[in-house]
């Protein structure tokens, strides 16, 4: 038997995704629907850094190099074989795989840093990455970039909508039940107490590489799916500016919940849109940046925990009241 808030969490979350589903049907703007896309992609990016700092307390500066993985080798694999959905998805398994490999060894070589330094480090690899897509002009095509077809069944926007949404779900769906099971149970401990989880025992260095696995690959199809969106993928997509979205995503919408990665996600690309769509109306504007930066200082000091994690803090206090009230009616009678 579900508890009564969990329960009627899961019912607005059906009811949020109900309207996801139905809003194609209901508005017909293909900028909209564009926006919504993209919102979905960082979603995903965006829980997969929470994996890490949310979850297991690392701070990671080259996130961005698995999400560069996913996009490049999307992007080389439908420009140099047929544009079909077995070679789309045979793309974003080859990805998955060299994410997992790549973070796996990154995290062997780095977890058993103290937090500042895994965090530099793996700035360096994302540096590495980066460097190689520039140099590589034979495959990369450098600064440049390079544009690609995509597969006819996912050049209409609504179905492109359709498959991030439905992979937004899935991927929420399934990191909330790795970060209940008791894998995640641990990472948390970790989180909280690293001395305390090694003294029982735990082989702590082997949870955090499993964790950065797990985020590697998850940012490998935020990647894949970019790069549809757009048809061309370049070296931006290895920038640290990727990675510290992902990070302002998390912190915005609260460490460690997941639905705040959502969240922030979506008030991130929706403040760049209308931001920058101001710029029509006023020059100051064009500094969008400017009027960014206010808004993430605004929304860390009414929001330090993030809007979720807040909002939760707020219903723990407002359930305390209440308890309070019953226990001293209960004396009084």
């Amino acid at each position: 038997m579900l508890p009564k808030n969990s329960s009627k969490t899961n019912i607005i979350y059906c009811a949020v995704a109900f309207l996801l589903i139905c809003y194609p049907f209901l508005n017909d703007s293909k900028s909209m629907l564009i926006l919504f896309t993209q919102v979905f992609i960082f979603a995903v990016f965006a829980m997969s850094y929470d994996i890490l700092l949310g979850f297991t307390g690392i701070v990671s500066f080259g996130h961005a190099m698995f999400f560069g993985i996913g996009a490049y080798t999307t992007g080389i694999f439908l420009k140099r074989f047929d544009q079909t959905i077995l070679i789309l998805i045979l793309s974003i398994l080859v990805a998955a795989i060299i994410a997992g490999v790549v973070s796996y060894i990154v995290g062997l070589l780095s977890l058993r840093l103290k937090s500042h330094f895994y965090a530099m480090l793996t700035l360096a690899f994302s540096g590495l990455f980066l460097v190689a897509a520039e140099k590589w002009r034979s495959l990369t095509y450098g600064n440049d970039g390079f544009t690609f077809p995509i597969p006819d069944a996912l050049k209409d926007r609504m179905t492109l909508y359709f498959v991030t949404l439905f992979l937004m779900i899935i991927v929420y769906i399934a990191l909330k039940r790795f970060t209940q099971s008791p894998l995640g149970r641990v990472l948390q401990a970790i989180r909280e107490n690293e001395p305390r989880v090694e003294s029982l025992g735990y082989a702590v260095i082997h949870y955090k590489v499993i964790a950065s696995v797990v985020a590697g690959v998850i940012a490998s199809f935020a990647g894949s799916m970019y790069v549809l969106t757009l048809r061309f993928v370049n070296t931006s997509v290895f920038a640290i500016d990727v990675t510290l979205d992902a990070l302002l995503m998390t912190i915005i919408g609260g460490v460690g919940t997941l639905v705040g990665a959502i969240i922030g996600a979506g008030l991130i690309e929706f403040a760049h849109h209308w931001l920058t769509g101001l710029a029509k109306v006023h020059w100051i504007f064009e500094r969008w940046m400017i009027f960014f930066g206010i808004l993430y200082i605004l929304a860390v000091m009414f929001f330090p925990l993030g809007i979720v994690g807040t909002i939760k803090l707020w219903a723990i206090k407002r359930k305390g009241k209440k308890a309070e009230v019953v226990k001293s009616e209960k004396i009084a009678g």
